[in-house]
């Protein structure tokens, strides 16, 4: 991925001396750096590899909003939030939406607009996460795969803001917060 150009002022960045593989999974690989700081003091630096990620904000032909109750062995909770997924080899970013879109929730995506792409968090992962927004979605058929531990929950776009204030009822998975405000944008600057 292209670096962004420097920008004066912009801290200096350590040298990086070695790199050496810390593990390799089937969707995630981990590099750990030996990096030289401009103090000299030599430290190491472990990255999460990540493909690329994408969530989507589907919104129904009848004005619900597709979120899931999904499952999530990491942290051991369910949390309502986006349909989202890994992007497979050669995929681009708009395919995987689309796909991810009919497996997680069976409906297909009729406009497709990318509403940001991201760093999840570039402190230890280079995951970059593309949040797109469906429009006119409608059942395709089919049924959610039944190794996904999730099950869909249509919401009405009426309640999403109360899932995006702070409180108690405030979602707590991150690319559902940002999609979701992001949708909310959008509807003030444009008729849906």
């Amino acid at each position: 991925m292209p670096q962004p150009p420097s920008v004066p002022g912009d801290p200096p960045q350590g040298e990086t001396l070695s790199t050496s593989r810390g593990f390799d999974g089937a969707w995630i690989h981990v590099r750990v750096d030996q990096v030289r700081l401009p103090s000299g003091r030599i430290t190491t630096r472990e990255t999460v590899e990540h493909p690329g990620s994408v969530a989507i904000v589907g919104v129904t032909t009848e004005g619900e909003v597709l979120l899931l109750r999904q499952t999530h062995h990491t942290i051991g909770q369910t949390l309502l939030g986006l349909p989202a997924g890994t992007l497979e080899p050669g995929e681009s970013p708009e395919a995987c939406a689309r796909r991810e879109l009919v497996e997680e929730t069976g409906y297909r995506a009729g406009r497709l607009t990318q509403l940001a792409s991201y760093f999840t968090s570039p402190g230890y992962t280079d995951e970059r996460l593309t949040i797109f927004r469906a429009d006119a979605c409608a059942p395709a058929g089919g049924a959610i795969d039944p190794d996904e531990l999730i099950r869909l929950a249509p919401t009405p776009l009426a309640d999403i803001p109360s899932l995006v204030e702070p409180g108690p009822g405030q979602l707590v998975d991150a690319k559902t917060l940002i999609g979701l405000l992001l949708l909310l944008r959008d509807l003030r600057r444009r008729p849906s």
